[in-house]
């Protein structure tokens, strides 16, 4: 309905302006960069354990679970935690 009348190609511009883009320098200085997703993304039910082992040496370390957090990343091991450790860090304490 706002489309309709509003100057064409406005809604677009409303949109992209009102929307912060994450800041996303830390993926290039980020260990996994180097090494390669099959350990971040590994198969159901695989160890996870390498996948922390380089996390626990990264300097960008915080940076990833944050954005992980606040982008509801929900597969692979970020900031060194896994989709189950990242649900109960969300999850309100009872």
């Amino acid at each position: 309905m706002i489309e309709r009348f509003s100057p064409p190609g406005t809604i677009l511009a409303m949109y992209t302006d009102t929307i912060p883009t994450p800041d996303l320098g830390w993926q290039r200085e980020a260990l996994c960069a180097q090494t390669g997703a099959e350990f971040f993304f590994p198969e159901p039910g695989s160890s996870v354990r390498e996948a922390k082992r380089i996390c626990g040496m990264c300097e960008m370390r915080s940076a990833c679970l944050e954005y992980a957090l606040a982008n509801d990343e929900r597969f692979g091991v970020w900031g060194g935690m896994s989709e189950k450790e990242r649900l109960n860090l969300r999850r309100p304490a009872r």
